[in-house]
């Protein structure tokens, strides 16, 4: 029987946690899986295909975690928990699936995170780096879990993190790093907004390149670094920069004075997408790739699914998708990317689990909207937080809150589901939320 000191410990039996277990057990490495639930998504392929590792579940042994070799953390679980908290008191390493890959990984990594946005930059540069004829690998918090995409035959790994992995990243290494914004997020699980900050610039730790946007001073490491800087920004770039350049009354995303892409050349529409576009420039540069090759998968990259996404046109009012919206910055920055396009006014659906967010940072993008239709668990905070500077309407069903949008909206207008909070009070995830969404714009 293996030594607990010599045992790793994976903490969480979900998709990430399987990976872990599948990842060492595969090397031969004694391996102890625990989870806090009686019946975890993953316990029975663990016990089926990896016999020899050992479960723990219905809880955390504190005892053991105090003494093994080191534990590996699902995303899910907090390091303040505290049967983790004291073993990392007795100095047992504590690191996520994310470190055990950058310890692995032979290619260069891009590594990408932010509280908006992070999804669409990081598939937008994987789409650059395979136009440039690269073998990439993409995942992280996006699609495929870090250890699944180890293979000594890719050229450059592109990675989405969220807080939560870089939490449990101490020396991520990577070739370019960038945080692409910075807004109050998950406060239901930091104690202040500067803790969920400084756990976003972990990612910065021992990198080559930090792309900094010159629109958030919040992007900009916090620590002072060797790493060579590249900015972006929607204003005028200077030398080295990545910016909108105006030209016979056209703006143009450019490098320094060169311009390289009429905006009206892009699928993906609005500021927030025209900033994304300059924050893939600015990261594909700093990984190598050539300006050309990306600006030809600028001009063919059509968004991602549920995130501002148009859906459709009815009786001359456009409909938008933003179910991703899950946070009150990914909703400001959707409103602020739309309102100026619009020849109306936005109606917005806003609603679901807030996660503790102060909903009243929305106010100055109020002024393009005219009426906010909130539903769901935290409906009463958002109409508290924003009466008295736009109207607000209460629904106590999704349905009747697409009625109640659809009444409200007149030719020119926009209605956008952009929700600033999670969906899990009345959705399985912000994807079925954004199909429902869908299907009854389809439906009108």
């Amino acid at each position: 029987m293996t030594a607990i000191d010599q045992q790793t410990v994976v903490i969480g039996l979900g998709k990430t946690g399987l990976s872990v277990v599948e990842f060492f057990a595969t090397k031969g490495e004694p391996v102890l899986a625990m989870d806090t639930r009686d019946n975890p998504p993953f316990a029975e392929e663990v016990r089926e295909e990896y016999p020899e590792v050992g479960l723990h579940l219905g809880g955390l042994d504190g005892e053991v975690l105090k003494c093994c070799k080191r534990i590996v953390l699902s995303p899910g679980l907090s390091v303040k928990t505290p049967e983790i908290a004291a073993a990392i008191r007795e100095g047992v390493p504590v690191v996520g699936d994310t470190q055990v890959f950058a310890d692995y990984a032979k290619a260069p990594i891009v590594a990408i995170t932010g509280s908006n946005a992070k999804s669409t930059v990081t598939t937008l540069v994987g789409e650059m780096a395979k136009d440039a004829g690269l073998n990439v690998a993409i995942g992280g918090n996006l699609g495929t879990p870090a250890l699944e995409l180890l293979n000594e035959n890719v050229d450059l790994y592109v990675m989405e993190l969220s807080s939560f992995q870089l939490e449990t990243t101490p020396r991520l290494n990577a070739k370019v790093a960038t945080v692409l914004n910075i807004s109050p997020d998950h406060l239901d699980r930091y104690d202040s907004f500067e803790e969920y900050w400084k756990s976003k610039h972990q990612i910065f730790n021992g990198c080559e390149v930090v792309v900094v946007n010159r629109d958030d001073e919040k992007s900009a490491p916090i620590v002072v670094t060797d790493a060579k800087p590249i900015t972006f920004g929607l204003g005028v770039p200077e030398e080295g920069e990545f910016g909108i350049a105006k030209q016979n009354g056209n703006q143009y995303l450019a490098i320094d004075h060169q311009a390289l892409l009429d905006c009206k050349d892009l699928k993906i529409k609005g500021s927030h997408n025209r900033s994304n576009a300059l924050a893939a420039l600015a990261i594909g540069h700093g990984a190598g790739l050539s300006l050309d090759s990306m600006i030809t998968t600028l001009k063919d990259f059509p968004g991602l699914e549920h995130r501002c996404q148009w859906v459709g046109r009815h009786n001359g009012v456009d409909y938008f998708n933003d179910s991703k919206g899950t946070n009150v910055g990914a909703t400001e920055a959707a409103i602020e990317g739309l309102g100026p396009d619009l020849n109306g006014d936005i109606v917005l659906m806003a609603g679901g689990d807030g996660k503790g967010a102060d909903f009243s940072y929305l106010l100055p993008s109020m002024k393009f909207v005219k009426t906010v239709v909130a539903y769901g668990r935290d409906k009463i905070k958002i109409q508290d937080a924003l009466q008295g500077n736009v109207s607000v309407m209460i629904a106590e069903e999704f349905e009747q809150a697409f009625s109640m949008a659809v009444e409200s909206a007149e030719g020119g207008d926009a209605i956008l589901l952009s929700p600033a909070c999670a969906s899990f009070d009345m959705f399985k995830s912000f994807e079925h939320r954004g199909e429902v969404f869908t299907a009854m714009v389809k439906s009108l």
